[in-house]
This record gives C-alpha cells, structure tokens and sequence, in this order.
C-alpha cells in the first residue's frame, strides 16, 4: 500500500481511537509528510514498510542541517515514533525503526531560535533616528527575510538586489550562487537605507557595490554584526544566546513549522543534500516565492 492509504488510516487511528484534537492530529500528519518528502528529496521509493532506522537518522540530520530547533526536532521523532508504533499495532510490520531513534538534546544541538514575537521586539528596539540604526534594520529585515548566513549579508551586492522580481542573488559558501525571495518589509527597509543614509557615506574603493556599509564606507565585519544584535538583544532582557546565525534559523524554523516543502527551504538555505547522493534540487522561483507568501510570518 501507498504512504497515502497508510497515513489515511493513521488519521483516522487518531481522531477515533486516540480522540485527539484536530491540530495535534494534523501536526502528526505533517510529520509523516516530511518524511515523505525527505525520501523523495533523495530519490528513495521507500514505503513505510520498507523504512529501516538508518532513513530516520538521515532524516534527523536533514532537518536539523536545514536549521529546525531541537525542540521541534524532538516533537518530530515523536511524531514519527507514534506513526510506526501504530503500524506495528495495526500488525503491518514486525520491527519497530523508529524504537532506537534518539531525539536531539533540547537546547544543546543548535543555538536557540527566536519566536516571532521575538524578532518584532528585537526589529522594533532598534533607534532609527540614528543613521546606523536605519542600516541596521535594513540588515536586520535581510537576515530574517531571506535566512542568509551572515557572511551573505555581509558580502551582499546592490547589483544583486533585484526588487522587480522579489528576490536577490547571493553568492555562499564556495562562492555557489543562489536567488532568494526577499520579502517587502526588508526591500522597504533596504530603499530607506540606500535613498537617506547610504548616500551620504564616503564609499571607499573597491565596496562601490557593497549594500552594507559602516561609518567609513567599507563593508562590515562578522564581529560588528554579532556586536548589533548582542546589543538589542540585552537591550529588551532577552535571556536567550543569540548570534546572527539566529535569525538564519528562525528563518528557516518559521518556514518548516509553517508547512513549507523541505526543498524549497532547502533551495532558499543554499544548501546541497546532506545525502550521500547530495541532489540539490532546483525549484521554480514563483514556487519559492510563494512558499514565503504563505508561510513566512513577516511576508
């Protein structure tokens, strides 16, 4: 049988003889669907009795590679853990894959994540009557908006902001080129940059095309990013460790929590397959501009 008609019989497992609630009945469901779509991310045509532990581990390492938190993390392999002990209840098979499945340690696999909540309260602290503050929710706006590392940012071009189309190209890690969505708070807040302050700055050569610049028209450091946001960061007593990585997490967090297809996240991240096999699927770019209308809490 298919992953459907098995997932079919699930739901109905949980809403008649679990009785449980119509959220935390879909929530098990879209776990399952991940999973799903991992295999076929990877080429494997695995049924769900065919699943071995070793596609569960793979699959941990996936997500957490595209950036979930390692409490959503643990509520995934819950998840998955009910899926297969109803299937071995249901006697459709004998030996249980997810039973020595360990969920990731809360708190220790990544940095902590920020809710939304958070990152509008860390957005609006910032004083935007300073020059350098009207910089800094531009890039701010960016990291969130796009979920770019921050050497990204950093290294992010004007000739590379394509407002036209919503998107701006990024050049990452071994100078992989990739578009990504942008959303319109960050392009509002990038144009207010660029038209009030940017053009007052003495540009040295050489950062002509840099977005980002610091008091001295050259491009900023890694350390100053991080320095921003430590800053705002104790500046409204939030407790949680955080670093511009954060917001690349959230971003991606946000994304998968929402029900975003695990490739568009993927694809929009730059990252190629933790596999083995290491696809790296190109998507369509309305797709992933409307994977960001419909799931990304600041579109």
């Amino acid at each position: 049988m298919s992953w459907n008609t098995y997932t079919k019989q699930f739901r109905s497992y949980l809403k008649l003889e679990r009785s449980l609630a119509p959220n935390s009945v879909d929530a098990y469901l879209s776990d399952i669907g991940k999973l799903q779509e991992f295999l076929e991310i990877n080429e494997r045509d695995t049924p769900p009795t065919k699943i071995v532990q070793q596609d569960l581990i793979d699959f941990i390492e996936f997500i957490n590679e595209l950036g979930m938190s390692p409490y959503s993390q643990a509520r995934m392999v819950s998840g998955l853990k009910a899926f297969f002990r109803f299937l071995i209840y249901e006697e459709v098979i004998t030996k249980d894959p997810s039973e020595l499945l360990e969920a990731p340690k809360l708190g220790r696999k990544l940095p902590d994540t920020l809710d939304f909540p958070e990152i509008e309260e860390l957005l609006g602290a910032i004083d935007l009557s300073k020059p350098e503050g009207t910089r800094n929710r531009a890039m701010l706006e960016t990291l969130y908006s796009s979920g770019l590392r921050v050497s990204e940012l950093i290294e992010l071009k004007i000739s590379n902001v394509h407002e036209d189309i919503g998107f701006i190209k990024v050049v990452g890690k071994g100078s992989k080129e990739r578009l990504v969505p942008i959303g319109r708070d960050a392009l509002k807040h990038i144009n207010l940059y660029r038209e009030h302050v940017r053009v007052h700055i003495p540009v040295q050569k050489g950062f002509e095309d840099h977005l980002f610049l610091n008091r001295r028209g050259k491009s900023l450091t890694r350390v100053m990013i991080f320095t921003i946001i430590k800053t705002l960061s104790a500046q409204i007593g939030l407790k949680k460790n955080i670093s511009p990585h954060t917001f690349r997490h959230s971003f991606a967090t946000h994304l998968i929590e929402g029900g975003a297809d695990l490739r568009a996240v993927q694809e929009m991240l730059g990252h190629e397959s933790i596999t083995t096999t290491e696809i790296y699927t190109h998507l369509d770019r309305d797709y992933l501009k409307q994977v960001i209308k419909e799931f990304h809490p600041r579109s």
